[in-house]
């Protein structure tokens, strides 16, 4: 354990490969002792397991921009923007893929809007509570006092940030570990994915608290060669066509038909009697 704490708050960054960057801290820069304490190195050993050969990254994970900025800090010039670049995209890939594992019948639209609502601001901020990652932050002291520790947009960006550290440190494979762990397997998972509109599943809602018929999915037409047929699907409701919608498969149709109903059903007074 002091070995590695060593290690961490002698190099505020160092990046492996060619272009190697060190930024030294003095053991007497205040941070040594107010942000990087030995209970974020048991944080941070515990979050991640044991490190690869690039330790001191995390320390810039941590480190909110505010740090750079701030008089007492100012010879930290290295804050986890860049990480967070780096983050976002490695998160976006992996959850993509994930997605694109487990609904392998879901069009692109479903894949891409069910992706949002996991990788969104919010979301993230909501994961970086579950694993306390505010509680860790290295922050300028003006910012804290405006409680930017618990802010939306700080723990969004130490999250990505800290994905992008696990990426440099420990490989893909590692940052898909961590990933899983702590968004795939989240409480909350099911339920934002749930909460993409399926506007078949609304429109059956909607005629059943009107104590209408189920809706009735009909092709109405066909077009194309065999090998690249597009279909086009209406939706009706008591002999009453709600809407259509066209695409190569009948399922997305039935999809587009049924938010097309839906739309009009929201914005018409529609007398069902």
């Amino acid at each position: 354990m002091e070995q590695f704490w060593q290690k961490l708050t002698s190099f505020a960054f160092h990046r492996s490969g060619e272009n190697t960057i060190l930024y030294k801290i003095e053991e007497s820069h205040p941070l040594n002792a107010a942000g990087l304490s030995e209970k974020t190195i048991d944080y941070l050993q515990k979050l991640v397991g044991a490190s690869g050969t690039n330790l001191p990254i995390y320390f810039t994970a941590l480190t909110h921009r505010s740090v750079v900025h701030d008089p007492a800090t100012s010879s930290i010039i290295e804050s986890n923007q860049r990480l967070e670049f780096l983050g976002d995209s490695v998160l976006d890939l992996l959850v993509s893929e994930y997605l694109f594992k487990r609904f392998p019948e879901s069009a692109e639209g479903e894949l891409s809007s069910n992706r949002a609502k996991i990788v969104n601001r919010k979301s993230l901020a909501a994961f970086a509570r579950t694993i306390n990652l505010g509680d860790q932050l290295l922050i300028g002291e003006s910012a804290d006092e405006l409680k930017i520790r618990n802010s939306e947009s700080a723990l969004a960006d130490a999250f990505e940030s800290l994905i992008g550290a696990i990426y440099i440190d420990k490989g893909i494979e590692d940052a898909s570990d961590f990933i899983s762990r702590h968004i795939i397997e989240h409480v909350n998972f099911n339920t934002i994915v749930a909460a993409e509109h399926n506007y078949k599943s609304r429109l059956i809602e909607y005629t059943q608290s009107h104590h209408l018929p189920a809706p009735v999915y009909s092709v109405m037409a066909e077009a194309g060669a065999e090998h690249e047929k597009t279909f086009t699907i209406g939706v009706s409701c008591t002999d009453q066509l709600l809407g259509k919608g066209t695409a190569q498969r009948k399922k997305d149709a039935e999809q587009l038909a049924a938010k097309e109903a839906m739309e009009k059903l929201t914005a018409e007074d529609i007398d069902w009697s």
